[in-house]
């Protein structure tokens, strides 16, 4: 039988688990800029999955554009999405932000991202930012580290 702090935490994970989308529902036109302070952390297959607090204020930093980018399988223009990069127009300061796959991290050897972490990245979030805040990883930044999530490393 689960008490009641049980449920909670179980309600929490579970509500991560509903972010999972395609990347067909994604705009990959538009760049999305996020950082801020992980408040959830869920380290599992599909994927690793977050919940980041975003501060009051965000914006792109300005040598966002010139952060070295890893070499990775996938034929993705880095220098041109971080160029691109914008911060949401909506104003939600909890953002559901998907990974990759477990699998896929380790080949990068991103470190488990933990409750309390602070963290940057650039993705992708649906057409019009319709919908839930839910933000799809192209390049997480973790300290003066960038992992490219698409594809293994190059």
């Amino acid at each position: 039988m689960l008490q009641a702090g049980g449920a909670l935490a179980l309600g929490s994970v579970a509500g991560l688990a509903r972010a999972h989308h395609g990347w067909s529902s994604f705009d990959q036109d538009r760049p999305i800029y996020l950082e801020g302070r992980v408040v959830q952390a869920a380290w599992r297959n599909p994927h690793a999955e977050l919940v980041l607090e975003v501060p009051e204020g965000l914006a792109v930093p300005a040598a966002l554009a010139q952060r070295p980018l890893p070499a990775q399988t996938a034929g993705v223009d880095g220098a041109g999405l971080l160029r691109r990069a914008v911060v949401p127009t909506r104003k939600d300061r909890r953002w559901q932000i998907e990974l990759a796959p477990i699998f896929r991290m380790n080949q990068w050897q991103v470190s488990e991202v933990k409750v309390g972490d602070s963290i940057a990245m650039v993705g992708f979030t649906f057409q019009g930012e319709r919908g839930e805040p839910v933000l799809r990883v192209e390049y997480l930044f973790v300290g003066d580290k960038t992992y490219g999530l698409r594809s293994s490393p190059a």
